[in-house]
């Protein structure tokens, strides 16, 4: 789970209270007593597929099982993100509750769920069928415990979480998609197979596709021409060399290279995705400087 850093002020005593009142140990004990219901949930979800932008029959799902459940202002938004009102006594605080609708796994790939024992298996089931399936479940919890919450949460399902789709539903719904206009106090989202940590810091992405072009020509009659493939070598070479800073936590990663056409021709073109991420915002910056990358 992800948590916005805003809610690191709520004093735990006031957690304690909360979770021992009498609407929210009803809303508690319908996760346990509704465990069957859930999980049925779960596999209807992780069967309909959803690859990297195509998760529009995931998002009407969704979006459906949201009418269902008595929601205001469902829609499918510009973008593809799934999104639905609970209202509160007040239109604020609002805080978003999110998944991501979309799985790693490429057009063609069998998403059918099969059991071994107490385990489900499927792609994508844990990353992010169980986040998608917590929306409705708490949506549920809410409604069976009839807990009146004071603000409300905008329940969404974004799309373009994994891999190319760079983050392109959060991102709409932030800055341009109609809730952007709306002060958001906290952002909360379920991503991901661990359930035992809560990160509460945002974390910076940059993702580049860098391409090498050069004339091409033929090993031997062309030898000393430049070379995409030796150029993207050096490139990385340069990246693994850079001194990533503990604190603030960064990482980076070549996830991918292509290029060339056989092993006696100098190739025309060459081509890597990189994905940058850090804690701090200045060590993005920082790495861009370093690699000389625009």
């Amino acid at each position: 789970m992800t948590l916005a850093s805003s809610l690191k002020t709520v004093p735990a005593q006031t957690i304690r209270q909360l979770a021992t009142t009498p609407e929210v140990e009803q809303g508690l004990r319908f996760f346990e007593t509704n465990a069957g219901a859930i999980t049925g949930e779960h596999i209807r979800i992780c069967s309909i597929p959803a690859t990297p932008f195509a998760e529009h029959e995931r998002a009407e799902y969704l979006a459906d099982r949201f009418r269902q459940l008595g929601l205001a202002e469902v829609t499918i938004d510009e973008e593809g993100n799934c999104i639905a009102l609970h209202r509160g006594s007040s239109s604020s605080p609002l805080i978003v509750v999110s998944a991501h609708l979309d799985t790693v796994f490429e057009n063609g790939t069998d998403f059918t769920v099969r059991r071994e024992g107490e385990r489900l298996l499927a792609p994508g089931i844990a990353d992010d069928g169980c986040g998608l399936v917590a929306l409705i479940a708490i949506v549920q919890a809410l409604r069976a415990a009839k807990i009146q919450t004071e603000g409300s949460i905008l329940f969404v399902g974004t799309v373009g979480e994994e891999g190319e789709g760079n983050l392109r539903g959060v991102r709409h719904l932030l800055t341009r998609g109609a809730w952007s206009r709306q002060k958001i106090e906290a952002f909360l989202s379920f991503d991901g197979p661990g359930i035992d940590r809560i990160t509460n810091r945002a974390l910076g992405s940059r993702r580049y596709r860098v391409e090498f072009t050069g004339p091409g020509g033929h090993s031997w009659g062309d030898f000393g021409i430049p070379n995409p493939v030796h150029a993207i070598g050096r490139a990385i070479s340069r990246l693994a060399a850079y001194p990533a800073p503990k604190d603030p936590r960064t990482t980076f990663n070549v996830g991918s290279i292509e290029g060339g056409t056989s092993v006696n021709t100098i190739p025309a073109r060459a081509a890597m995705e990189v994905d940058l991420r850090s804690a701090g915002d200045a060590e993005l910056k920082d790495w861009m400087r370093f690699s000389g990358a625009r």
